[in-house]
C-alpha cells in the first residue's frame, strides 16, 4: 500500500501548517541529493517529499486531498498562537511567537512582536528557542527586515547564524541561501544605506568567516576599494593581492587598479 502524505512527512493528520513546516525542512536536509550524491534514488525521494509538502501547505489542496483520501483532521481547541499572544511580558512567549508567525505568514506581527519585546533585556531569541529553531527564525526574521529595510540588524543575525552553523552544521547545503543573501546585502543593500564605517566593519567580518573563496575575494575588493578611497592605499594593495589569491579572475578590478599601479604589481595566477 502506497504512504500518505502524512507519513511521508512523519506528521499527524491533525497536524499544523508549522509543523508541516518544521517537518519538511528536517527531512529535506536528510534527503536532498546533494546530501547523497552517489544514490540515485535520492532525486526520487525528494520529489516526493516535495510532493507531499506542496500538497499539505496549501489549505485548499490539503482539504480536497484529504476528502478523496477520507481523512479527518482531529479539532483542537487549544488555540497555540493565541496562548502565546496572551503572554506579551513572557519573552519565552515572545520568542515563540515571533517563529510561529514567521513560519505561518503573519510577517509583520512578528516583526512588531519582535520589536517591542528586544526592549525587554530578558528576550534574546537564542535563550528561548532551541538552536535549529533559532537559526532557521533567525534567518526568516533576516528576510523579513532585509524587505523592510532594516539592512544592518538583518546582517547581525545573518552573521549570528554563520557562527553556529560553523561551530555545528545544520544548514549544510541549505546553507548557501545565507551567503547568497549575504552577498546580495552586501553588495546591493548597504551601500548608501549604512555609514562607510559601518559597511567596512561589515566587511571585515564577512572576510573573516571566509564562507567560501569566491565570495572572500569579492569582500576583500570592496574592503579594498574603502581604503584606497580613505587614503590607504597599501592596506588596499594588500587586500586586492589576497583577493587576487583566492579568484585570478575576479571582475570589476581595473579602476581600483590604475589607482594602486605604484603600490605593487598584482599576480592573477
Amino acid at each position: 500500500m502506497a504512504r500518505n502524505y502524512y507519513d511521508i512527512l512523519q506528521v499527524d493528520t491533525g497536524c499544523t501548517s508549522e509543523d508541516i513546516k518544521k517537518a519538511f525542512r528536517k527531512l529535506a536536509k536528510e534527503t536532498h541529493p546533494d546530501v547523497y550524491q552517489d544514490d540515485t534514488a535520492a532525486v526520487e525521494r525528494m520529489h516526493v517529499l516535495l510532493q507531499a509538502y506542496e500538497t499539505l501547505i496549501h489549505p485548499d489542496r490539503r482539504e480536497e486531498y484529504d476528502r478523496t483520501h477520507a481523512f479527518s483532521r482531529k479539532k483542537y481547541s487549544f488555540n497555540y498562537r493565541e496562548f502565546l499572544r496572551s503572554e506579551p511580558e513572557n519573552p519565552s512567549s515572545c520568542s515563540k511567537l515571533v517563529f510561529y508567525d514567521l513560519l505561518n505568514g503573519f510577517i509583520e506581527e512578528a516583526l512588531e512582536t519582535y520589536d517591542r519585546s528586544t526592549r525587554n533585556p530578558e528576550f534574546e531569541l537564542s535563550r528561548w528557542l532551541d538552536r535549529e529553531d533559532y537559526m532557521d527564525c533567525a534567518f526568516l526574521l533576516a528576510e523579513a527586515l532585509e524587505e523592510r529595510g532594516d539592512i544592518y540588524r538583518a546582517f547581525g543575525l545573518l552573521m549570528r547564524t554563520v557562527e553556529l552553523e560553523r561551530t555545528k552544521p545544520y544548514f549544510k547545503h541549505f546553507f548557501v541561501e545565507v551567503a547568497d543573501r549575504l552577498r546580495r546585502i552586501v553588495s546591493m543593500k548597504m551601500p548608501g544605506e549604512i555609514s562607510r564605517d559601518a559597511y567596512l566593519k561589515a566587511l571585515e567580518q564577512l572576510i573573516a568567516v571566509e564562507l567560501n573563496h569566491r565570495d572572500t575575494a569579492f569582500y576583500l575588493k570592496k574592503a579594498a576599494e574603502i581604503y584606497c578611497e580613505t587614503g590607504h592605499e597599501d592596506r588596499a594593495a594588500v587586500y586586492l593581492q589576497r583577493a587576487f589569491k583566492l579568484d585570478p579572475k575576479l571582475s570589476g578590478t581595473k579602476k581600483l587598479l590604475d589607482k594602486l599601479v605604484d603600490k605593487t604589481v598584482f599576480v592573477r595566477n
